[in-house]
């Protein structure tokens, strides 16, 4: 029986890889990122004949991660591979039809297209097809994420996570006489070049502008400005932005959230409809959680309390200078404003332009009805009658109370 059972365990054929070939595929790992800790989607791209390898950490495994990995390792390998061994991930395969052939995705033939390089799938649930790369997955996660790495950003993980990449090219491997560096230098040789310039990595979806002005892109909203309110769109999805654009033109920008029913919200979106709509300023999700300069919130006590209804739309439109200017030129011209006494959105842009253009302001009150302008009556000698008098009465009371009192 345990003859039989030996007989009936699967063997292997040695492979042996020629240069210029590759494999890949996804790991997963703890990271710590700005303090929190999360599940890292790291990619590795393996060339078997040298065993040099490149491995990118994501914050999910999906079609921009897929494609921003592939940019990444050419660029670091210095060219194309000229077939890669994949699984049957679904960012590739569409489809694995009857005769055993792939239906690829559409984004996976554009990146084939865009890079020309030949690929080849193993067979469903045979990971030995590509034990190379399958060796060197549990490797990075033993060697390049533990112990837990900590990061203030994914960038610095990668940088970390490629100088560890490098730093490997040293090593020579048991069976071999040359470092894996030296070994690569074959890979090199038999390599594609690179194209002028990279595929474009993202997830592109069209999408419609919500009454509230909000995109839904995988779950989450994004804003836009609400002069592109229910207009179709197409959102670009990058590895950690969104980019949002109707026609040729880019209308929104967003760092990308991988949370589920989250809501991001640029605040300079909705000024425009809040100039409109003051009543909304107390209440406005977009705006909760802007952290303003102080400047600001003592801007618009003053305009409310000396214009009422009007200061709250001249408070938003000083917020809207924050479309054209940079934040520290506005708050620069607020608390000149302030220190001049001159509340009002007209004064605050004049100070501003001023500044920018490096020529000196002119106010002139006047044109400011609502301020309370000082009364200054001229000095007459006669007026010092009245603190001779005054100062004549108190000594005749500090004299009669002394009197008393004894």
């Amino acid at each position: 029986m345990r003859l039989r059972k030996l007989s009936q365990r699967e063997m292997f054929v040695p492979l042996k890889h020629p240069p210029g070939d590759a494999q890949a595929d996804f790991g997963e790992a703890l990271v710590v990122i700005g303090g929190v800790e999360q599940k890292a989607h790291y990619l590795v791209v393996d060339l078997p004949q040298s065993d040099d390898c490149f491995v990118m950490g994501f914050p999910a495994e999906r079609t921009e991660a897929f494609l921003e990995g592939h940019n990444q390792a050419f660029a670091y390998f210095g060219g194309v591979p000229r077939t890669i061994l994949y699984d049957n991930t679904k960012l590739a395969v569409a489809q694995i039809l009857g005769d055993g052939t792939r239906s690829k995705t559409q984004v996976f033939t554009e990146l084939q297209s865009h890079y020309l390089f030949q690929e080849r799938f193993g067979r469903p649930g045979k990971g030995n097809d590509k034990g190379k790369v399958e060796g060197l997955v549990g490797y990075a996660r033993r060697n390049f994420l533990v112990p837990i790495p900590r990061c203030a950003s994914w960038e610095e993980l990668n940088a970390q996570l490629l100088e560890q990449c490098r730093k490997r090219r040293e090593r020579r491997l048991r069976g071999h006489e040359q470092s894996i560096g030296e070994r690569f230098e074959k890979d090199q040789a038999a390599r594609l070049p690179l194209p002028a310039t990279p595929y474009e990595a993202c997830d592109q979806r069209t999408a419609r502008v919500s009454s509230l002005s909000r995109v839904r892109y995988r779950g989450n909203d994004y804003s836009v400005p609400v002069c592109w309110g229910h207009r179709e769109v197409l959102v670009k999805g990058y590895v950690h932005e969104g980019v949002i654009s109707c026609g040729a033109e880019v209308i929104a920008r967003h760092a990308r959230s991988y949370e589920r029913e989250d809501m991001i919200f640029d605040p300079l979106h909705y000024r425009a409809l809040l100039e409109q709509k003051t009543n909304a300023l107390d209440q406005a999700a977009p705006l909760a959680g802007w952290e303003l300069p102080e400047e600001f919130g003592e801007l618009r006590r003053l305009l409310e309390a000396r214009l009422s209804k009007r200061g709250k739309r001249e408070f938003v439109q000083g917020l809207r200078l924050l479309e054209t200017f940079r934040m520290e030129e506005v708050a620069w011209a607020v608390r000149d404003a302030l220190r001049l006494r001159a509340i009002s959105f007209d004064a605050v842009k004049h100070l501003l332009l001023c500044r920018i253009e490096q020529r000196p302001p002119r106010l002139d009150l006047e044109n400011y009805p609502h301020l309370p302008v000082a009364q200054v009556a001229t000095t007459a000698a006669a007026d010092y009658l009245a603190l001779l008098n005054f100062s004549s009465a108190l000594d005749t009371f500090s004299s009669s109370r002394h009197n008393h009192v004894h």
